[in-house]
């Protein structure tokens, strides 16, 4: 292994590191998108593939990514350009660092829309917006948000505002500093959302939803689907983890981190549904409503319980906090790019990237309304931006990472690196080599 790149910042502590981790990986896919996709395919019998495809899948990835980020000790570009070198292979490589960090820049220009939208809702929670709204008024709150661009924009503009301070502090002085804040706030605000539908009467149906698998409801197209979302859940194939592997010191256990992030992931997608379907069962809603199962539904339902200005609040916040855990480490291998291959400081390139971004991200937001005509091969510019980084961007990085693992470096060093016997490492390399490359092209031909 490389020695630490001197001057390059490295996270003050191993639970820090960790934290970050976490919180990448925890985002609007475990709060807004688990939820409904459970409702959407069949219960707990997504839920039983979906754990199946994070340990075959998710884990050699998440380690593979985090390996090449710690051997190389810099941006995901020049990391893999000098680990393809260093192992006698072709400069091609370098197209895994140059996609990963593409797609991170891209999703942010989107994703921080979306975290737009937490903040507003989060607003109108408190200040009691919701209360005494009906299924006509929650559709049209919504609706009226999307059709208004200068409202959009304020809000996109003050999520990137937020995600670009905590960034421009550094490694550890904002990564690690803000996950430290963010992650136990948010999960103590999960824990007080599961504790209020456990006091409904909606919480044994939630239980038997999300736990009893009735396997009769399994398909093709459920096994996919858990499978692509175990894939995108960890933050891969984004340039995050090979960005955050780079400032990791030596003696992290990548394998026992790698579980760590993998199972915190897991349970707080889990306690999210938790805390989301009491609610939508006990008032008689349709836990496949998709997307506007969050956005338009359980506002209505907050307007109407006793307490809904509270939970509605609480609510709103954790979806926030979660958006930004993960908005933070999509900015990240851009600023370390932009901070390694120019004259710019953290702060500076921080600015630029999200000034980038933002620009992006009002084309985003104008697809919704006034740019809602302007179709590129069929798709406005938000699901374009969407489409282009989840078929093909993530599943192409991703595989490119485990690949070049599992057959570039020299298999002595990853042993010793892992820690692993003859027989564990074995098994790692059938895993990394094979069901995990085959698992990620099952997902890369399904989607198109």
């Amino acid at each position: 292994m490389s020695a630490l790149k001197q001057g390059h910042g490295q996270w003050s502590s191993r639970m820090g590191f960790m934290l970050a981790a976490v919180g990448s990986a925890v985002g609007l896919g475990n709060i807004w998108k688990f939820p409904y996709m459970v409702g959407q395919s069949g219960g707990a019998a997504f839920v039983a593939v979906y754990l199946i495809c994070i340990a075959m899948i998710g884990l050699p990835i998440i380690v593979a990514e985090w390996m090449i980020g710690r051997r190389g000790q810099k941006n995901p570009i020049n990391t893999m350009a000098d680990l393809a070198e260093a192992n006698g292979r072709s400069k091609g490589w370098v197209m895994v660092g140059v996609s990963g960090t593409l797609a991170g820049f891209l999703i942010l220009s989107f994703y921080s829309v979306i975290g737009g939208w937490a903040l507003s809702y989060l607003i109108d929670a408190v200040s009691g917006g919701f209360t005494g709204m009906d299924k006509d008024a929650a559709g049209a709150a919504f609706s009226g948000m999307l059709g208004n661009p200068g409202s959009l924009t304020i809000w996109h503009t003050a999520f990137m505002v937020l995600t670009a301070g905590v960034v421009a502090m550094g490694v550890a002085g904002g990564l690690e500093r803000a996950s430290k804040i963010l992650m136990p706030a948010l999960g103590v605000l999960l824990a007080l959302m599961v504790g209020y539908g456990a006091a409904s009467s909606g919480f044994g149906q939630a239980l038997e939803y999300l736990f009893a698998p009735d396997f009769s409801k399994l398909t093709g197209e459920v096994v996919l689907a858990a499978l692509g979302h175990a894939f995108f859940t960890l933050s891969l194939g984004m340039g995050v983890m090979i960005a955050y592997g780079s400032y990791l010191g030596e003696k992290v256990d990548l394998l026992r981190a790698a579980r760590t992030v993998a199972i915190m992931d897991t349970v707080i997608a889990l306690a999210a549904g938790l805390a989301i379907f009491p609610i939508v069962f006990a008032n008689g809603l349709d836990p496949a409503a998709g997307p506007g199962l969050i956005f338009v539904t359980l506002p209505l339902v907050f307007g109407q319980v006793t307490g809904g200005v509270i939970l509605a609040g609480m609510f709103f916040l954790l979806l926030t906090f979660a958006a930004l855990t993960s908005a933070i480490s999509l900015l990240e291998p851009s600023v370390e790019l932009l901070q390694e291959r120019t004259p710019l400081g953290r702060v500076g390139a921080t600015l630029l990237a999200s000034a980038v971004i933002w620009a992006l991200g009002i084309a985003a937001l104008l697809s919704f309304n006034v740019w809602s005509d302007v179709l590129i091969f069929g798709n406005n510019i938000f699901d374009l931006l969407d489409k282009l980084t989840s078929k093909f961007l993530l599943p192409l990085t991703a595989l490119g990472a485990v690949l070049f693992v599992g057959w570039c470096l020299d298999r002595d060093s990853v042993r010793d690196e892992l820690n692993l016997s003859s027989g564990g490492f074995a098994l790692w390399n059938l895993v990394v080599r094979f069901v995990a490359p085959i698992g990620v092209l099952v997902v890369f031909v399904s989607s198109l």
